[in-house]
């Protein structure tokens, strides 16, 4: 079996290995390593948490140990598409290259340019940053990148999906055309796929497992959701998690739950606090100090749930999550994968537990294809007695109404009966008409109508002669 020693690292960066307690590379590791130290182009397809951070951070601090670099002008470049993956490859360059003598520069946004220009200026070996922030030192003459020996792109499926494409190829056109370029992806669109051809020189491929495949250390289920009504959907979702949730008991040590939309991650955090959970959000709107807070009080210990939009999807290492909850089938099937790939990583295991609304069972049929095997499905865990009805009472019977008294002879009309008897006006004085009534000539319904033959005109009456003959 392959072990770190037999990978021809520097003999610092393998102190430093040694004192990280690794002592055996995982297949990735193993493979893109030794391409990587000969100076070879790498294309590193594997599913998240195989260890690829450390595929190029190892053989880079290695080929960095020697020389130094110019002021504004870093020796390599690592792009990661959200702020805290770029912090985790930062940290990673502390762990390993702690014996050797390498500046490093992280330029990442809600951070101020002042203090990212002193770093720069003084000269950086190693370059980790978000694309869009590059381009901003870049654009405003702060950096240049003629000098990059070595450039990593990391986590490139999500570049993809965060529309980071075109600032990727922006930036491959600055750096120099002779670099080695080291290039990573959990999957391979067709886009990424053409990127790759036009911008990586005869790449060692490596691919450790089948493309957007979940561990085989990660139990799955999925819960079929269908709210009561439709108003009540979110109140009664949130109470679905909080079931599943107390449902794993001790065997929930933290987890990670994941939203598709920012809304809802503060929701759920908020729900789940205001119910005596210990919970945080973290998302992309969030200021970067108070995400920095939230991520460092779950990697310590300090937070039990993190409750994330797909900021948090990619590349945070935290060794240690027992469980991940999807709040929401995620719209694109990969998100899954990478979702889930933050519980049972390193060889542990790890659950993952969604929940399918109606509305998302498109997008679970697409997860599952992706997987290829069906998600087991879970039982309702909302398990609450159903409230007891009280025993219906005795009907009280209507109220027996009395006949009303007969009026005396000659007694005054009410005042109710008097105003019966005057005719209805409507505007202007005109007779209201009733339904199916007709007024009569005076206006008073009570007369009689008076019709042909009971009052005859008297010329009526004549006959023809005689009314010729007058």
């Amino acid at each position: 079996m392959t072990k770190f020693s037999d990978l021809k690292l520097g003999p610092k960066v393998q102190k430093a290995i040694d004192e990280a307690g690794y002592t055996e590379p995982t297949p990735i590791q193993a493979q893109a390593i030794p391409a990587a130290l000969d100076g070879r182009d790498v294309l590193g397809i594997a599913q998240t948490g195989t260890g690829k951070t450390a595929s190029f951070t190892l053989p880079m601090i290695t080929q960095l140990a020697r020389g130094r670099a110019k002021a504004r002008m870093p020796r390599s470049l690592v792009l990661a598409p959200t702020r805290e993956l770029a912090a985790q490859v930062a940290e990673n360059f502390d762990t390993y290259a702690k014996h050797v003598k390498l500046t490093k520069a992280l330029l990442i946004g809600g951070v101020s340019f002042k203090e990212q220009d002193a770093l720069i200026d003084k000269g950086v070996d190693v370059l980790i940053a978000t694309p869009g922030r590059l381009l901003d030192h870049f654009e405003r003459g702060k950096l240049l990148l003629t000098d990059v020996k070595i450039m990593v792109v990391d986590e490139a499926d999500r570049m993809l999906d965060m529309g980071f494409i075109p600032d990727i190829e922006r930036i491959f056109s600055l750096v120099p055309f002779t670099r080695q370029t080291l290039f990573f992806s959990a999957t391979m669109a067709p886009e990424i796929e053409r990127i790759t051809n036009t911008f990586l020189s005869s790449p060692h491929r490596v691919e450790v497992a089948r493309q957007a495949t979940a561990s085989e250390t990660i139990e799955q289920g999925v819960l079929m959701f269908k709210a009561s009504r439709r108003d009540r959907t979110s109140s009664e979702k949130q109470r679905a998690l909080r079931a599943l949730i107390d449902a794993e008991g001790d065997r929930l040590t933290n987890a990670i739950i994941f939203c598709n939309r920012k809304i809802d991650v503060d929701s759920v955090a908020k729900s789940l606090k205001k119910h005596g959970y210990d919970a945080a959000p973290i998302h992309g709107d969030l200021e970067q100090s108070q995400r920095t807070r939230t991520l460092d009080g779950f990697r310590a210990g300090d937070l039990k749930f993190l409750v994330a939009s797909d900021v948090a999807a990619r590349g945070l290492d935290v060794p240690s999550v027992s469980h991940v909850f999807n709040f929401d089938v995620p719209s694109h099937a990969e998100d899954y994968v990478h979702r889930i790939g933050r519980t049972g990583r390193a060889g542990r295991d790890g659950k993952a537990i969604m929940i399918c609304a109606s509305s998302d069972e498109k997008n679970l049929v697409d997860v599952e294809r992706l997987l290829q095997t069906e998600i087991p499905r879970l039982g309702d865990p909302v398990s609450e007695p159903a409230p007891v009805s009280e025993p219906a009472s005795e009907p009280v019977p209507a109220p027996q109404s009395m006949p009303a008294p007969e009026p005396e002879p000659d007694s005054p009309p009410s005042q109710a009966e008097a105003d019966t008897s005057k005719p209805k006006r409507g505007r202007g004085g005109r007779n209201r008409k009733g339904p199916g009534e007709k007024p009569s000539q005076s206006g008073r319904r009570d007369e009689p109508v008076v019709g042909m033959g009971d009052h005859l005109p008297g010329f009526i009456e004549k006959s023809f002669e005689e009314r010729l003959a007058s």
